[in-house]
């Protein structure tokens, strides 16, 4: 089964990390992903960066910044084909983002046509 497993930090405890064992923690992260066949990640510049739009009654709002107002916010997603959703959120758990935030694990819907 496809999984996109979405990416959340908290800004401030990801800023507070340890920047050069991140990435080396996510050089080998990203290494064993692809052996296991796993699709590498997007990164996504900071929620601050965001523009939401919503249309309710035929009236359109554009908002600056994410559409949700927490310290989690969407940082970026990687993909992954497993069997089961155990082995999902243990590729979660393996993401080092999940120190910083949460990585969620969401199953891809299979549209047939």
């Amino acid at each position: 089964m496809n999984y996109m497993m979405l990416i959340h930090h908290d800004d401030a405890r990801l800023a507070g990390a340890n920047q050069k064992e991140l990435w080396a923690d996510y050089a080998a992260f990203n290494e064993a992903l692809a052996k296991a066949g796993g699709r590498s990640g997007v990164r996504l510049q900071p929620a601050s960066a965001a523009t939401s739009v919503r249309v309710r009654d035929g009236k359109t709002d554009v908002i600056d910044g994410p559409y949700a107002d927490t310290k989690e916010k969407l940082a970026g997603y990687f993909m992954i084909d497993v069997a089961s959703v155990e082995e999902a959120v243990a590729w979660a758990q393996r993401c080092p983002s999940a120190r910083f935030g949460t990585v969620e694990a969401r199953p891809i819907m299979d549209v047939k046509q």
